[in-house]
């Protein structure tokens, strides 16, 4: 059984940081296909449209019938473990900082033969049930990887360090929330310190308003730390960095501006500059004053940096015409994120975006149900940290809209449009 993860002890300030280091990275174009299925949370591999063959690994031709017709669907992620073995030797530097390391070949239900990183919870074959159950996890290169995992839970599964290597877990790690007094950074704070955060620095972007409720959860934890922080401000965003950046694991940008309108009826550009400050400057800000620091942590130890999650919302990817201007900004700040996460990646940072629908908060105050619940998606933020995601599509109308986009995407574009002027 797993050892559950202690917490870590203080750093010797006077210890050197070490460097990060990352496993093998390359792969072939075909692979990237296990990528974005491990990036998105969902077990999918290479199904012959000819023969119904599954393809392990990924390759450009069926390896039964060499039909080039090979779709990516779910396919049963179960199987028999049949051997393992425990690396203590290793050239690679990675691996070799990381010894032992256990591996192991998986007879899978749906055919193919897999080697996969073997969870110290799954028995030696012979020795008890060798049935697992197959992951698809980002390693620290941004690579998919697979995992053999136990066929139902161990206590503190999760703890184990080798699959920790491949989530975000916010167990004993500091985690910054953007902007404390919105519903959504408020519900993440809950959400971070019921999944073991050690510290939570909540950020109070408008000290001249009070809210009780944000006031209330401050008091309620010894864990959370009211900062002041406002996006817009660089000289904010840089005094902030200088007293904490070196302590945070996890970063949650919460800040957001919505506001209705869209580009043809105004007058000005106003409500398009505001959305630009926050959405993306602000998002920018951010990334310039706090990256550079989470690189350099995210090699430190147990509780290493591992994390930049960033709130969009699924109109990133198709604009909602009443809402123009903030539409745009969403996009761009997709845009600015994608960025961030080809900077980061080379420290091993994973950067997850989400994408919630309407969220149930005072400006969507007109928007029809279904609306999600602010906690909601702090539960989702928490789920898609323990498993590693870089993707996270929040409540129905955002899944709704991401088959559909993958369906038609102009029709989406023309259904979207239809609702201005009506």
């Amino acid at each position: 059984m797993t050892e559950p993860l202690a917490k870590p002890k203080k750093k010797n300030p006077v210890q050197r940081t070490r460097l990060a280091t990352l496993p093998p990275g390359p792969r072939s174009r075909a692979a990237l296909g296990l990528t974005r299925a491990a990036a998105e949370g969902v077990f999918e591999l290479q199904v012959c449209a000819d023969c119904n063959a599954v393809q392990y690994p990924p390759r450009e031709v069926c390896g039964s019938c060499l039909s080039e017709r090979l779709d990516w669907k779910p396919v049963d992620n179960h199987g028999e473990l049949i051997a393992t073995t425990t690396l203590r030797h290793s050239n690679d530097l990675y691996f070799r900082e990381r010894l032992p390391w256990r591996v192991g070949t998986v007879k899978m239900n749906a055919g193919p033969s897999v080697v996969a990183h073997v969870h110290e919870d799954c028995s030696e074959p012979g020795e008890g049930d060798v049935r697992v159950r197959l992951a698809l996890k980002l390693d620290r290169s941004g690579q998919a990887v697979l995992h053999a995992l136990p066929e139902k839970d161990t206590p503190n599964m999760n703890d184990s360090p080798q699959l920790r290597e491949s989530t975000c877990d916010p167990e004993f790690r500091r985690v910054l929330v953007t902007d404390g007094k919105s519903a959504v950074g408020m519900g993440v704070a809950k959400a971070m310190l019921e999944a073991g955060a050690s510290t939570v620095f909540l950020c109070d972007s408008s000290t001249w308003k009070t809210v009780p409720a944000f006031d209330a959860l401050v008091a309620s934890d010894e864990r959370i730390q009211a900062v002041e922080l406002d996006v817009t401000d660089t000289d904010s965003v840089d005094r902030l960095a200088a007293s904490i950046g070196g302590k945070v694991d996890i970063l949650v940008n919460t800040a957001a501006h919505m506001r209705d309108g869209g580009i043809v009826g105004r007058k000005d550009i106003n409500l398009a500059r505001d959305a630009m400050e926050v959405n993306v400057l602000g998002l920018m800000r951010l990334a310039q004053a706090f990256g550079p620091g989470m690189s350099f942590r995210a090699a430190d130890g147990t509780n290493n940096a591992v994390a930049w999650v960033n709130v969009l919302s699924i109109h990133a990817f198709a604009a909602l015409p009443e809402r123009g201007a903030w539409s745009a900004s969403i996009a761009a700040a997709l845009s600015a994120s994608q960025t961030l996460r080809a900077e980061l990646r080379g420290a091993g940072v994973r950067v997850m975006n989400v994408f919630p629908g309407p969220i149930d908060e005072e400006w969507e105050q007109l928007t029809p149900p279904p609306k999600l619940a602010p906690s909601a998606v702090a539960k989702a933020i928490v789920k898609g940290l323990q498993e590693g995601l870089e993707d996270v599509y929040v409540g129905d109308i955002a899944e709704e809209l991401r088959a559909r986009l993958r369906e038609n995407r102009k029709a989406v574009e023309r259904e979207l449009g239809d609702s201005v002027g009506n």
